[in-house]
């Protein structure tokens, strides 16, 4: 039902309303998942259930957060990771308006090609703010679609401070990474890696490995289980997730 209701409003009415409008819209839908069972922990709405998508994926009908989404929240809170200057590539809508209003960090949100809500446009392989500019980098998503992958990586060296926090994920694989330079038709690309503008898989080491050649002291965040917390805010496991620091 959600998805036809999503794909009914997305035929009638322009793209740029619907995401202006979005909490309105998502708010009469909602209402119907009301409880005490779950919380998402980015709007803060008490559920009954949250949306279970085809890919088993957990939805808030509030604000349209993901596991992933919420667990990197539970994550930075956790960690004292919200202060000071914030990078934050193509963010979830969600997380982008969380973020917007937070007022004791300054946030510079990125998506270079216009299918983000953001502030800024930069290219993350030439980023242009000054060295050890930022706090924490938050990067989900982003390095399977860039690529020459281990140049971001130096610039997100280059602009995180000293002691600051990088946030990463990707989709993982077991084993190495896979990446075929000659892979260049999005059928193809679609076969081999996933989605048709994905460039590589990189396994969870083999991405580690890469960040550490780059300067970063890196570890890998597993996520095996789903405690009765997880269950609450609708964490779903297995969730791997690097964090690196300078």
């Amino acid at each position: 039902m959600y998805n036809s209701i999503k794909k009914s409003l997305k035929s009638l009415l322009p793209k740029k309303f619907i995401i202006k409008n979005e909490l309105f819209f998502r708010y009469f839908y909602g209402v119907f998942f009301l409880g005490k069972k779950h919380k998402c922990n980015i709007c803060e709405k008490k559920l009954r259930a949250f949306i279970e998508l085809e890919n088993k994926d957990l939805l808030c009908p509030f604000c349209g957060s993901l596991s992933r989404n919420r667990r990197l929240w539970e994550i930075v809170n956790n960690n004292n990771s919200l202060k000071g200057n914030i990078l934050h590539f193509s963010p979830s809508r969600n997380l982008y308006r969380k973020l917007k209003k937070h007022k004791s960090i300054n946030y510079f949100s990125s998506d270079f090609e216009n299918e983000f809500l953001a502030n800024y446009k930069f290219n993350i392989t030439n980023i242009t703010q000054k060295d050890e500019t930022f706090d924490t980098i938050i990067c989900y998503h982003i390095l399977e679609h860039i690529t020459d992958d281990k140049k971001a990586m130096r610039e997100l060296y280059r602009v995180l401070k000293p002691n600051g926090q990088l946030y990463i994920q990707t989709p993982f694989k077991s084993g190495d990474i896979y990446e075929d330079d000659s892979i260049t038709l999005p059928e193809k690309r679609l076969k081999h890696f996933g989605q048709e503008d994905h460039v590589r898989i990189y396994s969870a080491n083999g991405l580690k490995n890469r960040l550490n050649d780059c300067g970063f002291k890196t570890s890998i965040i597993h996520f095996n289980k789903t405690s009765d917390t997880d269950f609450y805010l609708g964490l779903i496991a297995p969730e791997t997730i690097l964090k690196a620091s300078k």
